[in-house]
């Protein structure tokens, strides 16, 4: 590879191992030759967040001028011209080299323009809809990369893995995501326990979460595993080199679910992160871990939620 693409994929490197912990520990566990290609979506997928939520300050047309810059860029990248930026070259070199879906890049650029503007969602299809570009799609980028005995079948429980990280994240980060004024827990599911986005504020502010509003993280929590089960199969169906990896990547965010129900769902009293000692010993068990065996799936679920299907 030339300098250039060399120091590209180097800064999607640096991206993801400084923001991406728990992802970036699980691709240690792949072959050198796709580690480099995950970096690159990772820092694209990071830079394009950051464009959004470290430009704060800024008013929101600013912002959305800046990420369609950059979306611009790329797009004319895709295209074959000649770009200068310091990750978008290992990102197209990523695409190229394994044919990947460019509408899957629209979706997401997509989803990230909403964050501009959009600040909250009425109902869980409404944040299906986002999530589509900002998590489902990643799963979809990633299966070429990771490879599969069975690509078809693999790709449903891809996007329902996308879906089930970035759930947790949102059940993770709702103190967060308040500072910057969004809530991604849907409206209609803060209705179902007599909530609003006030009784959300006030909590943070208090450093700790009401009866109701642990019956929520609970109600969210499970809503997430049953995505983790729905994307349980996929996992043995990838290329055995690949599945350590995606093995250590489910049980750590799993795990962070797990790491919420310890503190009785309350989100605000700390940031729930899975112990070191823990996230090591479960990436021993997964590189010790047989080919096609079975993925043990996070549970039971309290309140049984249906996972839509594409």
């Amino acid at each position: 590879m030339d300098t250039d693409l060399t120091a590209a994929y180097e800064r999607c490197q640096e991206l993801h191992k400084r923001h991406g912990r728990t992802y970036y520990l699980a691709t240690r566990l792949l072959p050198a030759w796709q580690r480099r290609h995950v970096h690159a979506l990772y820092g694209f997928t990071r830079y394009a967040d950051e464009i959004v939520d470290r430009t704060e300050e800024l008013p929101p047309a600013e912002r959305a001028a800046r990420l369609d810059e950059w979306s611009a860029r790329f797009l004319a990248g895709l295209h074959g011209a000649p770009i200068d930026d310091p990750l978008l070259p290992a990102v197209l070199h990523t695409i190229a080299i394994f044919d990947l879906d460019r509408s899957d890049f629209a979706s997401f650029l997509r989803s990230m323009a909403m964050d501009v503007t959009v600040m909250s969602y009425p109902t869980y299809d409404d944040l299906l809809d986002y999530m589509e570009g900002s998590a489902a799609v990643i799963g979809t980028m990633m299966l070429p990369i990771l490879g599969s005995s069975d690509a078809a079948a693999a790709r449903e429980p891809a996007r329902q893995l996308g879906f089930a990280f970035q759930l947790t994240n949102f059940i993770r980060d709702v103190a967060e995501d308040l500072d910057r004024g969004r809530t991604y827990l849907p409206d209609e599911d803060l209705a179902k326990f007599d909530l609003t986005r006030g009784d959300l504020l006030a909590a943070k502010a208090n450093g700790r979460a009401t009866p109701r509003v642990r019956e929520l993280i609970e109600y969210e929590v499970t809503r997430a595993q049953a995505h983790y089960a729905a994307a349980a199969p996929g996992i043995p169906l990838l290329a055995p080199a690949s599945q350590a990896c995606m093995r250590t990547a489910y049980a750590l965010y799993g795990g962070i679910l797990d790491e919420v129900a310890a503190q009785d769902y309350d989100v605000f009293v700390r940031r729930a992160v899975v112990p070191q000692r823990r996230r090591m010993a479960v990436a021993a068990r997964a590189l010790l871990t047989p080919a096609g065996t079975p993925v043990v799936v996070p549970g039971p679920a309290v309140h049984p939620v249906p996972v839509p299907v594409s």
